[in-house]
């Protein structure tokens, strides 16, 4: 999905018509690389959202708040100061760049009128948001960038600012019909690839888009393309071209198999047989419903990345122990066979030759003979007692490393349930409850001044099409909370069957009997928060709660029962309705 320069163009349409004139009244920098403004206007009050986010850079609307820090950053404090209460005479994209240009009027500390730009750069990992002066200086940015990272461009304090130009491309706006079938057909490529390598604003999907809509193959070569396409395609363009210049934009998501595979600034009519499309009144409505679960997931997965090196360091380690442990094991397995030879030399001895280098005899256990290896310098008596030293020894580490190995396994198996904790984490509670399972498990240390009761975190809601309650735990702590404190007797129990994953409970409330389709919807859930996401079938175990017991001492989320039924089902949880944490 990209955010190309057309859909910069839509919401850049959008936000003149909504942002302009109003007055800013709040500036807030919630993630280092994220800015929140919230504008007043008469009609209301209005929040944009920016991100430089190299992975997942946007511009939008919102309706939602975000919790700022309680120290505000340096950027924040630079642009409250110049720009409180100022008011935002305009905003601009320079031709289809995927570029904005926030124009703010406010008084200096003189009380004189000065214009300052926010400009918006949406350009994957140099993507940037860049607070200039009226003669383009930069005052600062969101991020420097010094000429050791780039040797194109500096955007420090002071500096001019400039777009880089690393590739000549058209501004697709100003080009005719004749110019745009003279450049596509001057590339030697693919007719998609001309369109989007030769003109600002447009991307693969789009360019792929036009070329649906001309009833041409985008992937056949610009030279096999014939007049009567160059025409239908050169139309097609003019046509696009002119609704992005008067602003009739039909943003749209485009699904596949009930999942968002492309969205554009208009229907992508090449979705609509086999997919569907869903269109949306703005562009601010349909990246907020896109972008929103995606930037939440991102942070956290940015914020979870030093736990998730604690668990993966400590796990690579364990399974290096334990398989040492397994081999070391398997090297005792002779232990019976000399305790045998021992015990058939104790009574077959006096058979064996002085000097001989092994004996023969018949194993009373299963009447077979064997051939026994002798130290020729000892007597019968003290080979025996050699493979009986033997024996003891390997038996003794045998029942040293058996019990290691489970120790070392529950270890494993505890850090792949954290591992798949930290998978499904949604919140920044969510992660203080893993941090301080890891804590209390050892693998980290707590920091001075923690609060180890300040995490509070909620299971996942649910609710079943027969309008059952499910709630599925976030971690081993929730695991727990939800087996033993909140399910009673007669819930019902959900956990994918020999994998780490969470516990699920439907509660009864009144009711005696549960329906199928309600058990399937919470074995769906079972399999799809479990290591087995991915697979097509993953069997899942369920039972009444009271069937479920911990062991004493079992690690966090560990738990055990004796009967139980068991389905195979898919992890597809489409359809099954999430109640939203407040």
């Amino acid at each position: 999905m990209a955010f190309d320069g057309v859909t910069v163009a839509g919401i850049v349409w959008e936000l003149n018509r909504k942002l302009v004139g109003g007055r800013l009244t709040k500036i807030a920098q919630p993630e280092e690389d994220e800015l929140l403004l919230t504008v007043k206007q008469p009609d209301g009050q209005y929040r944009l959202l920016l991100s430089a986010n190299a992975s997942l850079p946007f511009l939008y609307l919102t309706r939602a708040n975000r919790q700022s820090p309680l120290t505000a950053p340096v950027f924040c404090m630079l642009l409250r100061k110049h720009l409180q209460n100022g008011r935002i005479t305009g905003i601009s994209q320079p031709g289809l760049e995927r570029i904005v240009h926030i124009r703010i009027e406010h008084l200096d500390e003189m009380g004189d009128r000065k214009t300052k730009t926010l400009i918006v750069e949406i350009m994957g990992k140099h993507s940037n948001i860049i607070f200039c002066d009226e003669d383009g200086t930069i005052i600062d940015s969101i991020k420097r960038v010094s000429s050791a990272v780039s040797s194109l461009r500096e955007v420090l304090p002071g500096r001019p600012y400039f777009v880089a130009h690393t590739q000549e491309k058209r501004d697709a706006l100003a080009t005719d019909p004749g110019t745009f079938r003279d450049v596509v057909s001057g590339s030697p490529q693919s007719v998609s690839k001309a369109i989007y390598g030769n003109f600002t604003g447009f991307s693969p999907v789009l360019s792929q888009e036009l070329c649906y809509r001309a009833q041409v193959d985008g992937e056949q070569p610009t030279a096999a393309l014939d007049d009567a396409g160059y025409d239908r395609l050169a139309q097609v363009f003019s046509e696009m071209a002119a609704d992005i210049r008067d602003g009739r934009f039909r943003p749209a998501v485009a699904f596949e198999n009930g999942q968002p595979v492309e969205f554009a600034a208009f229907p992508l009519t090449m979705y609509a047989e086999g997919g569907c499309l869903k269109e949306y009144d703005s562009l601010s409505a349909l990246l907020e419903d896109y972008y929103a679960e995606r930037n939440a997931l991102t942070r956290i997965r940015q914020k979870s990345a030093d736990l998730r090196r604690v668990v993966q360091t400590a796990l690579e380690r364990n399974i290096k122990k334990y398989d040492l442990q397994i081999r070391q094991i398997q090297d005792t397995e002779k232990r019976e066979t000399y305790r045998i030879y021992g015990e058939l030399l104790n009574t077959y001895g006096y058979n064996a030759a002085p000097g001989a280098k092994f004996l023969e005899a018949v194993n009373y256990y299963n009447q077979e003979t064997v051939r026994i290896p002798l130290d020729p310098t000892l007597s019968p008596t003290e080979n025996a007692k050699r493979y009986f030293e033997k024996y003891g020894k390997l038996k003794r580490t045998f029942e040293a490393l058996s019990e290691l190995t489970q120790e070392v396994k529950s270890q494993i198996d505890h850090l792949e349930s954290i591992a798949a904790s930290l998978d499904i984490a949604v919140r920044e509670e969510d992660l203080a409850q893993i941090r301080e399972e890891l804590v209390e498990s050892g693998y980290l240390r707590r920091k001075a001044g923690s609060d180890k009761h300040r995490a509070v975190s909620k299971p996942f809601h649910y609710v079943s099409s027969d309008g059952f309650h499910i709630y599925v735990g976030k971690n081993n702590y929730q695991n727990d909370q939800l087996t033993f404190q909140f399910a009673t007797g007669n819930d019902w129990w959900f956990h994918a069957k020999h994998m780490p994953g969470s516990h699920v409970i439907v509660k009864l409330g009144n009711e005696k009997e549960m329906p199928d389709r309600t058990f399937e919807e919470a074995a769906r859930l079972a399999a799809y928060y479990s290591k087995g996401r991915q697979q097509e079938k993953v069997e899942v175990d369920y039972v009444q709660k009271k069937h479920v017991k911990k062991p004493g001492g079992a690690k966090p989320g560990f738990v055990v029962y004796y009967t139980n039924f068991s389905m195979a089902i898919d992890s597809n949880i489409e359809g099954i309705r999430r109640v939203e944490e407040p």
